[in-house]
């Protein structure tokens, strides 16, 4: 029999979404001039205590979208269809604002984001979602430094 630990399934999903905030080479540091990263992610946590998982990862590798947020969908979210969404050029307050109505209206798979969502949202290259995969790294999936 195996020593091994079970791991949750992760069809199953967490009740809450969770919302990733990028971190590391450009996101949340100066290269990125005129942006208040840590109040970002304090008004993001804040804002979604009760709604949401918010932390901060390591480098998500789209650094030409600094500042990077990914809010995946809670369990409930998934089920009804709901899948992660990348945002990008995320260096507005107004933009955190809205990203954090829709993601305490219920997020992807439960609520429609505001329009203005549109404008920030992007795909990852095929290349970096298949190596964040690969690695265990897709937000949501654990080894991410949370903080």
């Amino acid at each position: 029999m195996s020593r091994r630990t079970r791991k949750a399934d992760p069809a199953q999903g967490t009740p809450r979404p969770t919302v990733s905030v990028c971190r590391g080479c450009c996101c949340g540091t100066p290269k990125i001039p005129d942006v208040d990263h840590a109040g970002q992610l304090a008004e993001l946590r804040r804002s979604l205590d009760e709604a949401a998982t918010v932390r901060a990862v390591e480098c998500l590798d789209a650094c030409e979208q600094a500042n990077v947020i990914v809010v995946q969908p809670s369990a409930q979210g998934r089920r009804a269809g709901g899948r992660p969404v990348w945002l990008g050029l995320v260096n507005d307050p107004d933009a955190v604002t809205d990203i954090a109505a829709w993601v305490e209206a219920g997020g992807p798979g439960l609520a429609d984001p505001p329009e203005i969502l549109d404008l920030y949202t992007f795909r990852p290259s095929r290349r970096i979602q298949q190596e964040l995969d690969h690695q265990g790294l897709s937000p949501g999936s654990g080894p991410l430094r949370q903080g």
